[in-house]
């Protein structure tokens, strides 16, 4: 990572947890209303919203039609699981009100245990950004609750497309004046295909692995070995790692 003047983050699953702050709001949902639904039903709700939510904005990046919203976005997918037998009990207790919440329970996601302490360390020697296939307010209101110190925000809806889209990554750039030297900013994911497509614009690459972030099925261990087979150019546990590297080389 030497000569690397910015880390451009990936956020959801890479920066927060999405998965244990949705599950666990609606876990509280549940309680409020005394649903019968159990934590293991939770998580599949979780599970099926990002899936639309990856699905759909993959699509978009590759020239399908669509909302440039992720709230939007969010909240056509909830309607869509709401209607179908498995979730109508909770259906029942939701009114437009409620649906507004849950629905901005992406603004309210909690980082993972190394993040704020690992973005504010590294962001002593190199510019922290973030580059996201959330919409501006949701990032913003993200960076407040979970204390993501960001110096720029990046969405994809700036750019109007979604990662890996090659417009996402070279806005950016452009906005970092980094176009002419890409070699100069890394993309920070969790997610190989995001990284993939980072390369493809000229960035390095750093790869973290986190829990059940790539596709169903595909065993971690095999997932980072991968990528420590050259897919991309660091691999590191946390972002306090991916910090301490940094300042080694700055020292």
């Amino acid at each position: 990572m030497d000569g690397v003047e910015a880390f451009i983050f990936d956020v959801f699953g890479t920066t927060v947890d999405w998965r244990s702050s949705v599950v666990k709001e609606l876990e509280e949902l549940g309680l409020k209303h005394s649903l019968s639904y159990t934590s293991s039903d939770w998580k599949d709700l979780a599970n099926e919203w990002r899936q639309g939510y990856m699905t759909k904005t993959y699509e978009i990046a590759h020239g399908g039609t669509g909302t440039n919203d992720v709230d939007t976005m969010h909240r056509e997918i909830l309607e869509d699981m709401l209607s179908s037998s498995r979730w109508s009990a909770l259906s029942s207790v939701l009114d437009e009100d409620s649906r507004a919440r849950l629905n901005y329970v992406w603004h309210r996601l909690t980082g993972w245990p190394d993040t704020v302490n690992g973005l504010y360390n590294l962001k002593k020697n190199a510019i922290v950004a973030c580059l996201s296939n959330g919409n501006v307010r949701l990032l913003v209101d993200m960076a407040k609750h979970a204390d993501l110190p960001w110096d720029v925000v990046f969405s994809g809806a700036l750019f109007e497309s979604y990662k890996p889209n090659p417009k996402t990554y070279n806005g950016a750039l452009k906005h970092l004046s980094l176009s002419e030297n890409p070699h100069k900013a890394a993309m920070v994911a969790a997610h190989l295909f995001d990284l993939r497509g980072a390369a493809k614009a000229g960035l390095k690459t750093v790869y973290i692995p986190r829990p059940d972030e790539e596709n169903v099925g595909v065993v971690p261990e095999e997932v980072k070995s991968k990528a420590e087979g050259g897919e991309v150019d660091v691999v590191v546990k946390s972002i306090e790692e991916l910090a301490q590297l940094v300042r080694k080389q700055r020292s």
